[in-house]
């Protein structure tokens, strides 16, 4: 089993914190709908002998194209590439894009899924990260979806400056009270070029601070357990039968295409990634040539990646595993490093399976980089 992720390199404004990759002028789209239809067929054969079962568009914001263009991309994925009876095609979507009407239309077509971009539902969080929703939108549109989705995901982004733990719990629980299934939380954080940086680095917005994040995250841990979810992923909880399948094909290492720009791929030993620029974007599909550039996994990066997403998800590392793919050595050093964790009750054994501690989860990422193998360790 497979997915298909489609990147739509379009947003109406630039979120403060955001580095991923879209534009605002919204020009290009029409040729950009086209481009990303070409590129779907010109890479069927990826798939030949596999079958999709996840659709995903994501962003920039999907929810600023057509009804009639994220219809006409899902039928170019039917038309060329095999798909289960029931697959899991999620749409990400602004408040703002989602009126009655839309959520209606949207539900009558192969849309199963809406990931909802919230991120808070307080007016002053809003402003600051310069979200094109209000909180009077961000309650409608869940009102509204709730009656024609059942599959629903929201983002909410915890440890923003002068966010008491108060106004997060009533964030986490504002949220649970439209009775969703999923929740993807992640913490405010300071990637390089964008405005939020400019803005601390000039005043006007105070530093996050990880202590803050810390009690953010453990009250989001505690609240949404006593809810019912089950927290698979280090910033994803659903309930029984509703984790993000798209999301968990790439922890469990299984194979997808991303199409569209700066989208990236993995087929299982070699990773691809597409240009992050509109414009060479357009030019190579136009040209019929494909914009990506390929790295070729070396068992350690294998490894490496193991670690990283095993630690992050509720399936963790298995010692057997790591023995059966990546031999004795690896085996042995993974349990060298890993000793130090165990004695300070960050990680655990269970099953011959390495997961996190509850107080070591918040810490997993900087846990699997000391459990990393390095370049001049390589191929063992």
């Amino acid at each position: 089993m497979s997915g298909i992720y489609i990147h739509i390199p379009f947003c109406k404004q630039a979120c403060h914190y955001c580095d991923f990759h879209f534009s605002t002028s919204m020009k290009k789209k029409d040729e950009m709908v086209l481009a990303i239809a070409k590129e779907i067929e010109m890479r069927k054969n990826e798939f030949e002998n596999e079958t999709v079962e996840t659709i995903y568009f994501g962003g920039g914001t999907p929810s600023v194209l057509q009804i009639a263009d994220i219809k006409f991309l899902i039928d170019v994925v039917y038309k060329n590439y095999t798909v289960i009876e029931n697959p899991e095609i999620t749409l990400e979507a602004n408040p703002d894009d989602l009126s009655e009407n839309r959520i209606i239309e949207l539900s009558n077509n192969r849309i199963n899924r809406l990931s909802i971009g919230i991120q808070s539902f307080f007016e002053d969080d809003l402003k600051m990260m310069n979200r094109a929703h209000n909180s009077a939108e961000a309650k409608n549109c869940l009102e509204i979806a709730t009656q024609y989705f059942n599959n629903i995901s929201i983002d909410l982004i915890y440890g923003i400056p002068g966010m008491s733990n108060k106004k997060w719990k009533q964030n986490i629980e504002t949220a649970l009270s439209f009775r969703i299934n999923h929740i993807s939380s992640y913490a405010l954080t300071v990637e390089p070029k964008t405005a939020l940086k400019k803005l601390i680095e000039v005043g006007k917005i105070a530093q996050p601070k990880d202590e803050v994040a810390s009690e953010h995250f453990q009250i989001l841990l505690k609240t949404l357990e006593e809810h019912g979810f089950i927290h698979y992923e280090l910033s994803n909880f659903g309930k029984e039968n509703y984790f993000s399948k798209n999301n968990s094909a790439y922890w469990l290492g299984k194979k997808y295409i991303g199409i569209g720009p700066s989208a990236h791929s993995y087929n299982g030993k070699n990773r691809s990634w597409n240009v992050s620029n509109n414009a060479i974007y357009l030019k190579y599909i136009q040209e019929n040539k494909l914009p990506s550039e390929t790295e070729i996994l070396t068992k350690t990066d294998q490894y490496n990646e193991y670690i990283m997403t095993g630690l992050r998800t509720i399936w963790g590392v298995s010692l057997n595993k790591i023995e059966t793919n990546f031999g004795q050595n690896y085996l042995e050093y993974l349990q060298k490093q890993s000793q130090k964790f165990l004695k300070d009750e960050l990680l655990f054994m269970e099953n011959n399976i390495l997961k996190p501690t509850k107080k070591g989860k918040f810490l997993c990422d900087g846990i699997a980089s000391d459990l990393f193998i390095l370049n001049s360790f390589q191929d063992l």
